[in-house]
């Protein structure tokens, strides 16, 4: 996983998720990703992970499992430090997210879903004299 991958991955699910009919849940997928993807860097030794989309009734589900053991953790303080809002933020934009140790408990899986919205469709009204 290098420094550009996230703007790479980000494209790939962006094409899944319009070529899938869920335009309307790219922006926070992405979002998400950029975030997971991110503390991948950050926090795996080298960077080694494995990323899955997956397709679910309305909605989709992505997955970032690594081989690192340890939990992220949401940020906690001031909230004046520099990093450390990652899953602050995947929490805000996701309709669910959550991690699934490895039943060996070498790893992990980071998983959110984002789930598309009923939109009201405009009824066009007869306008009167």
């Amino acid at each position: 996983m290098g420094e550009h991958s996230a703007r790479h991955l980000r494209r790939i699910l962006r094409l899944y998720l319009v070529g899938s009919g869920l335009a309307e849940v790219t922006d926070a997928a992405e979002l998400a990703l950029t975030e997971l993807v991110a503390n991948v860097v950050r926090h795996v030794p080298g960077r080694r992970c494995r990323i899955r989309f997956l397709l679910r009734p309305g909605g989709v589900r992505v997955e970032v499992a690594d081989d690192r053991p340890e939990l992220p953790a949401r940020a906690v303080g001031s909230g004046l430090g520099e990093s450390g809002r990652g899953l602050v933020i995947v929490d805000a934009v996701t309709d669910r997210w959550g991690v699934a140790v490895r039943p060996d408990g070498r790893g992990k899986t980071v998983w959110f879903e984002c789930l598309g919205r009923c939109r009201a469709v405009p009824v066009e009204a007869e306008a009167g004299p």
